[in-house]
């Protein structure tokens, strides 16, 4: 006989059951929709490094609820800069949103960060010049306006001249740190500076001044990986399912924003999390997103290459010739997501 415990025997044989469906699901590979989460929740920390609309594949994954359909409680945390690259190598953040300057600056000092999404995998500047430049020979010898050395705008302008065969130093070509924005379109307006890298939305402006573009870096096929989803090479080992999750949380995300259906939610997140109430402003911000974020966010062998280069070249990281890409970033996981069919039947279900 079975001992007594006050509950029916109904009640009794319920979990065994319970516990054989799950584990039937489990084996057919049967996701787990928002609806029914998975009992089992993981905490982890992913911190982001620039408040833009770069982030928005975070926000809409907490938001719509894939960090919890894949059984993670995301804690998203602001650290600007190298400070998030040096929580992470602190073991305070299990994952970033941050660019590859900061993780290649930390590979060269022992850390085993490794860059395994792809969410921006190439820059999306508009390269600005005054009317007496009608072609890119034309800037040697000239002055270019730029940001912090390892910025994005300086970024760009590195990219611009290497894509030009183009080199600061042989060419005799200034690269001034004038600063923001608007100091650069004043250096630019002034005539001390002949060229500059502008965002688009920006470089409208100059254009209706009678500036031309010189190159629009977003409409060329030039590699350069900008933005990834960061995680070390020991969680990777020790709790892949972890990274893998969180891998699926992001993709999922990323296969939302692009989804026409979804525009309202996508640019309400974004209105909502960088304070902005101007439609024409939150259009392009949206169009932005689904021109700049890959459907298929795997990290480029390619891009990280371009990243190396420019940093050795321009003295950003004397080290960071010394790197081969697959120092810095691993594709495996990406690519075993998406040739299982994941990615596809993100699509295919929206």
């Amino acid at each position: 006989m079975l001992p007594t415990t006050g509950k029916p025997r109904a009640a009794l044989s319920m979990k065994p059951l319970k516990v054989l469906l799950l584990s039937i699901l489990v084996v057919l590979g049967v996701s787990i929709s928002p609806g029914h989460a998975v009992e089992s929740v993981t905490k982890l920390s992913i911190a982001y490094g620039a408040v833009s609309n770069n982030t928005a594949p975070l926000w809409i994954a907490k938001e719509q609820g894939f960090f919890s359909k894949y059984g993670l409680d995301a804690n998203i945390v602001f650290i600007i800069g190298g400070r998030a690259t040096q929580a992470m190598v602190a073991g305070h953040v299990e994952v970033g949103f941050i660019g590859p300057v900061h993780i290649i600056n930390a590979v060269t000092g022992g850390a085993d960060l490794t860059i395994i999404l792809g969410l921006r995998n190439k820059l999306n500047y508009i390269f600005v010049a005054r009317p007496s430049i009608k072609r890119a020979e034309d800037l040697k010898g000239k002055k270019i306006a730029t940001g912090t050395p390892a910025g994005p705008v300086s970024l760009a302008a590195y990219l611009v001249l290497d894509h030009f065969g183009l080199n600061s130093q042989r060419d005799n070509i200034v690269l001034l740190q004038v600063g923001g924005i608007a100091e650069r379109l004043a250096a630019l307006r002034a005539g001390s500076v002949e060229a500059t890298p502008l965002l688009p939305e920006l470089a409208r402006v100059a254009l209706n001044e009678g500036y031309h573009v010189l190159l629009d870096t977003g409409k060329e096929e030039i590699p350069f990986q900008f933005l990834g989803l960061v995680t070390s090479r020991k969680l990777m080992r020790s709790n892949p399912l972890l990274v893998q999750n969180t891998a699926k949380a992001i993709i999922e995300s990323v296969a939302y924003i692009h989804s026409p259906s979804n525009k309202k939610a996508v640019v309400q997140s974004v209105a909502k999390n960088l304070k902005l109430n101007k439609p024409e402003l939150l259009e392009e911000i949206y169009q932005d997103m689904i021109q700049g974020f890959p459907r298929k966010p795997c990290p480029t062998i390619q891009g990280v290459a371009s990243v190396l280069k420019l940093m050795g070249q321009y003295g950003i990281n004397p080290k960071a010739s010394q790197l081969k890409p697959e120092d810095v970033v691993d594709v495996s996981l990406c690519k075993n997501l998406d040739e299982s069919g994941f990615m596809d039947r993100l699509y295919q279900r929206r």
